[in-house]
């Protein structure tokens, strides 16, 4: 089954502003790098239709993917039933593969913090950092607020104190609202951002110490060798495309549903299928035109003023809401979590198995998809910072605002339905339509007729930005690592991007949705592990030299 109470609807947006304008200095610096070597980008590549590609990574994952679309919308209903079966065998199975992963890459982590390895530097003893601290800071804050805080912000915690986890009773109310922040935290907290880290690290380390081109396979090439370069490897930057593609197809389909209840909302337009597929085309249309018209420095100012725009809206809600509370809130709830974090990290005799697959499996899976992506963007601005600087305060610093978030958010929704006896948001999560829980909250707050259109293009800004990078990203790692590619490559994919996300969802809704991110995020985890073993032989060979 689904997220329990999504059924109906929901939103579940790109987590990280990945910005257009920051993937290309991403991509364009990295690269540099890479010409400092005897290894040349897209050394394997071949010319198609005059366009320059990897040959079996751009023709797999292309062909498998256009197939994939035609082939599902042309048996809708079969597909349908597919999704629903595939989904709960998934989730029912491997739930085990999924719970213990994320518990792995948190351990290693740990490993990392606590070894001689955490010394070494990326890009050598001499290498300095671009960016000062808090401009790094910054940045891996930038990769932790995205719309989907924006959503689950309100909806999330709510959604867990009507049905708390861990065999917690509803009726007690103080139990109840404690659990849902500490399962709130929980998903947002340091696991995840444990294999955001992993994935961050073995990068930097294959880009600035190996000077090898920017795909993934090149992260392995500490555990295989110039293998990396054979089939093995072409699997390997294969599934990277399809789990970022996938990752973020999902994130445009669930999003969408969120739009589309906003608009109606605010401008009474129909909350339908149509015009969910209707937003999807206008977001993946202007994301398309940035793409060929390489609006870099427009999209990248669009992109901070959006980030100003969400911390803004973050301080009125802190400033609008119970303050005090929401900060003493804040430090009890991150007591909570790290009270609950053992039982909701175990996946062994549970009896909320509603909770544990719906939502925890789902958004490991989720997280998966999306760790290519945003493990770039981390890699690219920590040259210079030592392995236990990165790795560190990216265990702390985007958890601990992330934890801010939920509970300006939520916490002011669930006071203001305990103290305050207002009950639209509790009302409108119980009827599974988490999508309007952030316009219910801004609506009971000052200002009522401005910030929910503020809300509105946060989200649409943010998505469109998302969807150019995103086609960046993909379209580098099909090509070899190179990145000045025709701009028709990235509007190929930037199209299959929203293609694929259509497809999924008037042909199984929220189910395809989240069945996408499990399947792709199932062989990642897996790709993960083995990352695990590959960055940790390569940082004691370079602890080793000094």
């Amino acid at each position: 089954m689904g997220l329990p109470g999504l059924v109906g609807g929901t939103g579940v947006e790109a987590r990280s502003p990945v910005h257009a304008a920051h993937a290309r200095a991403i991509l364009y610096r990295m690269a540099s790098a890479d010409k400092q070597t005897g290894y040349e980008d897209g050394r394997d590549n071949v010319q198609f239709l005059g366009l320059e590609v990897h040959g079996p990574v751009f023709f797999v994952s292309s062909l498998t993917i256009i197939s994939f679309i035609v082939g599902v919308l042309a048996f809708r209903d079969a597909a349908a039933g597919v999704f629903e079966s595939v989904y709960a065998w998934l989730v029912s199975t491997f739930d085990w593969v999924f719970m213990g992963t994320l518990n792995v890459f948190l351990l290693f982590c740990l490993l990392l913090l606590a070894t001689p390895v955490g010394r070494v530097r990326l890009g050598g003893r001499d290498a300095r950092p671009d960016y000062s601290i808090w401009s790094w800071f910054a940045m891996l804050f930038a990769a932790g607020i995205g719309i989907g805080l924006m959503f689950f912000g309100v909806a999330e915690p709510v959604q867990h104190f009507i049905s708390p986890p861990l065999g917690v009773d509803p009726a007690d109310t103080a139990a109840a609202r404690n659990v849902a922040m500490a399962a709130t935290i929980f998903h947002w907290g340091i696991q995840p951002w444990a294999l955001y880290a992993v994935v961050a690290l073995a990068l930097a380390f294959s880009a600035y110490n190996l000077r090898l081109p920017l795909t993934i396979r090149a992260a392995f090439h500490p555990l295989l060798g110039d293998a990396v370069w054979g089939r093995f490897g072409h699997c390997i930057d294969i599934m990277a495309v399809f789990a970022t593609l996938f990752g973020l197809a999902t994130s445009l389909g669930l999003g969408s549903q969120q739009l589309a209840a906003g608009m109606a909302l605010l401008f009474g337009v129909p909350d339908t299928s149509a015009t969910r597929v209707l937003v999807i085309a206008a977001v993946t249309s202007v994301a398309t035109l940035s793409v060929m018209s390489g609006m870099d420095r427009g999209i990248k100012r669009l992109s901070q003023a959006n980030l100003v725009l969400a911390l803004l809206l973050l301080a009125f809600v802190l400033a609008a809401g119970p303050t005090l509370a929401v900060f003493t809130g804040f430090v009890a709830s991150l007591g909570h979590y790290l009270a609950e974090i053992g039982p909701l990290s175990n996946w062994a005799g549970r009896d909320d198995l509603d909770f544990m697959h719906g939502w925890t499996t789902f958004y490991w899976a989720w997280w998966l998809s999306w760790a290519p992506f945003v493990g770039l963007f981390i890699a690219r601005v920590s040259r210079g910072r030592t392995v236990r600087q990165l790795v560190g305060c990216m265990l702390v610093i985007p958890v601990l605002l992330c934890a801010l978030w939920f509970n300006a958010f939520g916490a002011t929704a669930l006071s203001m339905h305990i103290d305050g006896g207002r009950t639209a948001v509790v009302e409108a999560v119980g009827d599974g339509r988490l999508e309007l829980a952030l316009f219910g909250l801004l609506d009971a707050l000052p200002l009522a007729q401005i910030t929910p259109g503020i809300a509105i293009v946060l989200v649409a800004v943010f998505f469109i930005t998302s969807s150019d990078s995103g086609s960046l990203v993909i379209d580098t790692i099909a090509a070899g690592g190179k990145i000045d590619t025709p701009v028709g490559l990235r509007v190929f994919w930037c199209t299959f991007e929203g293609l694929v996300a259509i497809t999924l969802l008037v042909s199984g809704g929220l189910v395809a949705l989240q069945t996408a991110a499990l399947i792709t995020g199932f062989p990642f985890a897996l790709l993960v592990l083995a990352m695990c073993f590959s960055v940790w032989k390569g940082l004691r060979t370079a602890a080793g030299r000094g």
